[in-house]
């Protein structure tokens, strides 16, 4: 799966300390095949949005959901949506939500595409891009239901972990942008990966926006398909680590069993 974690935050957060001009996604060459790139021709422009890119790019237009999808529902954001095949299958089981997935590796769109129109998929839209940007530039503060991070480049090196789409920085413009109650949903197969993210999670500053265990019921689908990727990893006796975290709700609107939020 392809992330990014290029510079960008919220208006008062350090950027140099949270988003360094790094990149955390591999460009990876692919052609499409005839169907799909029918499919990219006469769909893309009603289902995508390409982010701006190069040197002298400037910030992308707020994203207007409500315009794109022609209705007011939750929204949430895939992060690195891959080849799209958990993007299809939740939006298929969840369809009172709105689904933006973003990736940039264009066959994996493509594939995403396909998988839309022969379900007849209404509520899902993508965006080929830099993931920090549209977090940062589209996004507007508490505003998501949800985001989900799936099975993001692991980067394994130690001299490439500032590579990792999953920082401190990042895990706090997520919740800047997550509503109360919205819900952060991550999975690793990584285990090293998924030890840097639990070392993430417990040392956020609670002074600025962030995330918590989710102790009520979620807001979102959690229940992901079982993809071709993660059948080789159970294969190659990878574990699967799963974090789901949310925002914390207002202490006047916490219910029983979110007390500790």
């Amino acid at each position: 799966m392809n992330t990014d974690a290029a510079e960008g935050s919220a208006p008062d957060t350090d950027r140099s300390r949270l988003y360094p001009r790094v990149t955390s996604f591999r460009f990876r060459r692919g052609s499409l095949t005839p169907g799909q790139q029918r499919n990219w021709a006469n769909l893309w422009p009603q289902l995508g949005r390409d982010l701006r890119t190069g040197p002298d790019r400037t910030d992308e237009p707020a994203l207007d959901a409500v315009a794109w999808f022609g209705r007011e529902a939750p929204l949430i954001i895939e992060v690195g949506s891959g080849t799209g095949i958990s993007t299809a299958a939740m939006a298929e089981a969840e369809p009172e939500t709105d689904v933006v997935a973003v990736e940039v590796y264009q066959p994996g769109l493509a594939q995403l595409i396909g998988l839309v129109d022969r379900a007849g998929l209404t509520n899902v839209r993508m965006i080929r891009g830099d993931a920090t940007v549209v977090l940062s530039e589209l996004v507007a503060p508490d505003s998501l239901t949800g985001v989900r991070v799936f099975f993001p480049d692991p980067w394994p090196k130690s001299r490439h972990h500032k590579r990792r789409f999953l920082q401190s920085g990042t895990i706090e413009l997520i919740a800047d942008r997550l509503k109360p109650g919205g819900v952060l949903h991550i999975a690793t197969d990584h285990a090293e990966y998924a030890l840097w993210i639990a070392e993430l999670m417990a040392t956020q500053n609670p002074a600025r926006p962030h995330v918590v265990p989710l102790t009520f019921d979620s807001p979102i689908l959690l229940e992901r398909p079982t993809t071709k990727f993660e059948g080789r990893a159970q294969t190659e006796g990878r574990e699967v680590n799963e974090f789901v975290y949310v925002k914390p709700l207002p202490k006047a609107t916490r219910t029983t069993g979110s007390e500790d939020q």
